[in-house]
């Protein structure tokens, strides 16, 4: 009698813990965002849209998973994975050794770099030209670290939100934006068309993006996995031509 009832708490036990990976595969994973990057990532009529959106929106559905998206200021996403506070994370974080170090991130999905911004009347021709200068720029990204090694004579003011160096530009307070390349293309193109102009060249080429996990996450192969379906079905193409107007 007494084996009988061993072997019956045993087969709840097991039934019990069988039920555990169904439940975790149900669970809603919270992913962070900076929703003040565009095109990557920004509010539209109160909904999250971007070029990483989509491509998270997507890779999650062949994933099979659950999300829910938590704006916060960029500064914050690392320590956000580091205490697994977030499940992932995207803001068209360029790929660091540094962060690589606390961090995982998955293959490369987007070549970016860093341009100067000025305004359409600047006697400024060339980037570099921009030693020495009054420059806004935005907190805790690869700008802040290339200016403090090649350019520490400028006068650096950084933000939370990238479209507040964009308004000190536009009030003359600073002379120029450093910041990520393909970024300042768009704002060029768009809210500062006309009156602000790109130097060339580019300050930096060959950098990546990649999506971020916490250290030993299971999602980062499985994103890409995901990412390279994406890459052979046409997917990511779609995308990337839908918010920059051509195929990569």
């Amino acid at each position: 009698m007494f084996r009988k009832t061993l072997i019956a708490c045993a087969a709840l036990v097991g039934l019990a813990c069988s039920a555990v990976p169904s439940m975790a595969a149900d669970k809603e994973l919270l992913i962070g965002t900076d929703t003040s990057f565009m095109p990557f990532e920004f509010q539209k009529d109160g909904v999250y849209v971007g070029f990483d959106v989509d491509i998270w929106d997507a890779a999650a559905k062949i994933m099979g998973v659950k999300y829910k998206l938590q704006p916060m200021d960029f500064s914050g996403l690392i320590p956000a994975l580091q205490t697994h506070n977030l499940d992932g994370a995207f803001a068209g974080i360029t790929i660091k050794d540094e962060r690589k170090k606390v961090v995982d991130f998955s293959a490369p999905y987007y070549e970016s770099g860093l341009a100067v911004l000025v305004k359409a009347d600047s006697k400024l021709a060339s980037s570099a030209q921009i030693d020495g200068l009054k420059i806004a720029t935005k907190q805790a990204t690869s700008s802040v670290d290339y200016l403090k090694v090649h350019d520490p004579k400028a006068e650096v003011s950084s933000f939370p939100n990238i479209d507040n160096a964009f308004l000190e530009l536009q009030s003359g307070r600073v002379e120029a934006v450093v910041f990520d390349t393909p970024v300042i293309a768009y704002y060029a193109a768009s809210a500062g068309k006309g009156s602000t102009k790109v130097l060339a060249p580019p300050l930096i080429s060959g950098e990546f993006y990649g999506y971020a996990f916490p250290k030993g996450s299971d999602l980062t192969a499985k994103f890409d996995v995901a990412l390279k379906t994406m890459k052979e079905n046409g997917q990511y193409n779609a995308i990337y031509e839908k918010w920059f107007g051509k195929a990569p």
